[in-house]
Formats: C-alpha cells, structure tokens, sequence
C-alpha cells in the first residue's frame, strides 16, 4: 500500500498509532475474556493461561509497544483507551468473584488492581530484552505461583504448592 493510499484513511502518523493501539487493547480484552470465561478449565487454570498468554505476547509485541509509546500521550485519555482498560478491569473483578467469593468487594477490587498491575509493568518491564521461550514460560509460572501465593492468603480453597500449580499444563 502506498503511503498516499494509506493517508486516504489515516490523517496522521498519530491517527494510524492510535488505530493500532485501540486494535491492540480489543484483542489483549478479548483474550483475557476468553481465557477467562472459559468454564471448561477450573479457575486457576484459567489465570495460568491468562498468565502465559500475556507474557508471551508482551514480549512478542515490544517493538511495537515502543513505537506506540511515543504517541501515547494523543490516546492516554481518549474514551477508547478509557473504555479498554474499564472492560479488562471488569473482566478481572468478575473472574476474582469466582475465585474469591467470600471476600469483600472492596477487597476484590484491591485484589483484581494488584494483579493487572503486576501483570501490566511486570510483563512490561520483562519483554523490553529480548527472551527465549524457556525464559518467557519460566517467568510466566513464576508469576502465576506468586498470583497463587497471593490467591491463598484470602481463602484456604486455593492451592498453594509447585505441583499442584503444575497440574494446569494439562
């Protein structure tokens, strides 16, 4: 396509930035809602997979998160960025009354917050180097054992040991 072309439906560099940033945030949602609402895999063995499936893709999209960076400050405060981050929070709090149903909503929240946080500068930080798939699922389960540590400290139904987060490979 040419860049002539290309300008018949982009204005700027900065619309074209924002077009694909607004593609990004619909599919990381869309996939922590599949991931998450699939009532076929028991609940931490859907937050391991929401797990692995971030890491992995932070780390396959970092050139393309540096070039978004820079013209993030045009679409930090736009209603699709606002309305992205509010669905994948939403997403969250909901998979976390599943697994946590007799905690506070307050408490939910607290907790829901945390875990995209980490998930977000975590993942964030760890895909700015370059990594092997072995690093990348290491430090996937790592955090996954860590969110189950987390998990378990409101409620003795959550499994706490190596092994037993191991068994949702399967």
């Amino acid at each position: 396509m040419s860049i002539g072309s290309l300008y018949q439906y982009f204005p700027n560099k900065a619309a074209i930035l924002f077009q694909l940033q607004s593609d990004e945030w619909r599919q990381t949602t869309k996939m922590l809602q599949n991931l998450l609402e699939d009532a076929r895999t028991p609940p931490l063995g859907r937050l391991r997979a929401l797990v692995h499936s971030f890491i992995r893709s932070e780390c396959e999209e970092a050139e393309m998160r540096v070039a978004l960076d820079e013209a993030a400050p045009l679409y930090r405060d736009a209603p699709e960025a606002l309305e992205g981050m509010t669905e994948g929070e939403r997403v969250i709090r909901e998979f976390m009354l599943k697994v946590l149903p007799d905690i506070t909503e307050e408490t939910r929240v607290l907790v829901s917050s945390l875990i995209i946080a980490t998930l977000s500068s975590a993942g964030k930080r760890f895909s700015e180097s370059p990594r092997t798939t072995a690093e990348i699922e290491a430090y996937a389960e790592a955090m996954f054992d860590m969110f189950c540590a987390y998990l378990k400290s409101f409620t003795s139904d959550v499994p706490l040991s190596v092994s037993t987060s191991r068994t949702f490979r399967q």
